[in-house]
């Protein structure tokens, strides 16, 4: 994105107690999230307020989240996962089945002399 000439975009200077401000409405629920607290002060996005929570060592303000999983856990993970792409793939390889077959149903009707391919496939749906 281009900035046309003689527009800059201003500096924005936050004093201690603004910062601080913030830190403590986070700590006390007043928002759920940086973004929040972010959006609700017009700041240009949470990585200032991640930069305050690093820079005030309010490091508990940064939400993380521990996941402890028993090795059978990530095992049954990767497997679904796995059987996730399988089924896509499965999915996809029938709907070009499905998509091949239309179109030749039409070429064969057309070959045919039958004009009304769907009437076709209503009066013999079920004959195979």
């Amino acid at each position: 994105m281009s900035k046309k000439a003689g527009m800059t975009r201003p500096v924005m200077r936050y004093s201690e107690a603004f910062k601080l401000q913030v830190l403590r409405e986070l700590e006390t629920g007043r928002w759920e999230s940086r973004e929040e607290a972010a959006r609700a002060y017009g700041l240009s996005g949470h990585a200032t307020i991640t930069y305050w929570v690093r820079k005030y060592g309010k490091e508990h303000l940064m939400g993380k989240v521990i996941r402890v999983e028993q090795p059978e856990e990530r095992d049954e993970k990767r497997e679904l996962r796995k059987r996730v792409r399988e089924l896509e793939k499965a999915l996809a390889d029938a709907h070009l089945e499905h998509r091949f077959d239309e179109a030749y149903l039409k070429i064969a009707c057309r070959a045919a002399g039958i004009e009304d391919v769907e009437g076709f496939k209503k009066k013999n749906a079920g004959k195979q």
